[in-house]
């Protein structure tokens, strides 16, 4: 089997020198959350409850839930809860400022809820973080957590956060 030719390199024109603008971007907007997206967030606000929407091609349960499967890209049809407990599948541990998250240390994970087939990122709240190396290894060992909600709920994804599910006797 023969290669195909290579393409020429590319030519860079050295003679305009190239335009960079420094700035900043800070503005007000309003998001459109769509029908799928406003229900799963009042769920949570007025039901405590997070819920997926099921595939009916893939038959998967999209949590958050979403108009379209990702997968096969069918609509998605019929809304059901899942389980308040789940599994980390990845987790991170900030130690650096953000601007809008709270103040490092704090640790942000993908768990998948029993009963859905995706994952969902939120806070993991309840890990002694005094010991960065020492609480990500806790947390690979340790990769079940819960849904705590909020008492103050606004329809926002931050109306709940995980909590270790079987926290040990040092965390």
């Amino acid at each position: 089997m023969t290669k195909p030719p290579a393409d020429p390199p590319a030519e860079i024109e050295t003679e305009t020198e190239l335009l960079r603008l420094p700035g900043t971007w800070n503005f007000e907007y309003t998001y459109f959350a769509g029908e799928t997206a406003s229900r799963f967030f009042a769920e949570l606000r007025d039901n405590r409850r997070v819920m997926g929407r099921r595939c009916p091609a893939c038959r998967r349960l999209l949590v958050p839930a979403r108009s379209f499967c990702d997968a096969c890209f069918e609509p998605t049809t019929s809304w059901e809860a899942v389980g308040e407990v789940g599994e980390i599948d990845t987790f991170t541990i900030l130690t650096a400022t953000f601007p809008g998250l709270p103040e490092p240390p704090l640790v942000i994970a993908f768990v998948t809820l029993e009963g859905a087939d995706t994952a969902i990122l939120n806070f993991v709240r309840g890990v002694d973080l005094s010991d960065i190396d020492a609480a990500g290894e806790f947390l690979f060992d340790h990769p079940s957590v819960r849904v705590v909600f909020e008492e103050t709920r606004h329809g926002r994804i931050t109306d709940f956060h995980f909590e270790l599910e079987r926290p040990s006797a040092r965390w």
